[in-house]
């Protein structure tokens, strides 16, 4: 049995994505929603894929259902449709579009196949995680939990910041006036 490790990359940012590991005889639908549970997503809204070349560009197209929409060819159906039947390049790649309204669009690119399959791991899993993912309804700003984690973690506060700086610019301020004393003293020593 081959397991195929996808790397998803965020369209917005390609430093956060996903490596999610995944049997070929699995469906799209459970790709699809390994992507969403990898990246903190729910599942209310509408996806599809789309097949791609190296330079990214959308081919045939694999839905979740058939949407009323004009479509170029027939799309295939995520729950209908393995993955490894559409696998036609070693570094195949696919596009993930998730809520059209939102757009959220990720590149899903293949970067292993491994004929062992890993017996402590259930599949699809998502197997490295990298940089913060974006927030679905929202933007993840200063009150982010994985931000309230780090800060915790390195104990970073705004008043420990701020006594950080303080503290820097009073040490900077003092020597300053200690080096101008100083000078002070030996010109007027010079003078006399």
């Amino acid at each position: 049995m081959a397991i195929l490790r996808f790397r998803i990359y965020w369209e917005d940012d390609d430093s956060v994505y996903r490596d999610i590991v995944i049997k070929h005889t699995h469906t799209f639908s459970d790709l699809h929603h390994e992507i969403l549970r990898c990246f903190e997503f729910d599942n209310k809204h509408k996806a599809t894929f789309y097949r791609s070349n190296d330079r990214w560009q959308r081919g045939k197209e694999i839905t979740m259902e058939k949407y009323d929409k004009t479509y170029a060819a027939e799309p295939l159906l995520m729950s209908e449709t393995t993955i490894g039947s559409e696998i036609k390049d070693t570094n195949q790649k696919f596009i993930y579009v998730y809520d059209f309204n939102k757009n959220w669009t990720f590149m899903v690119e293949l970067i292993n196949v491994n004929k062992e399959e890993n017996s402590k791991i259930t599949y699809p899993s998502c197997a490295r995680s990298e940089g913060i993912g974006p927030s679905q309804y929202g933007t993840k700003g200063l009150i982010s939990e994985k931000l309230a984690e780090i800060e915790e973690k390195y104990d970073l506060n705004a008043d420990a910041l701020l006594t950080m700086s303080e503290e820097g610019e009073e040490t900077e301020a003092s020597e300053d006036a200690e080096e101008e004393t100083e000078e002070d003293s030996s010109a007027e020593e010079e003078f006399k």
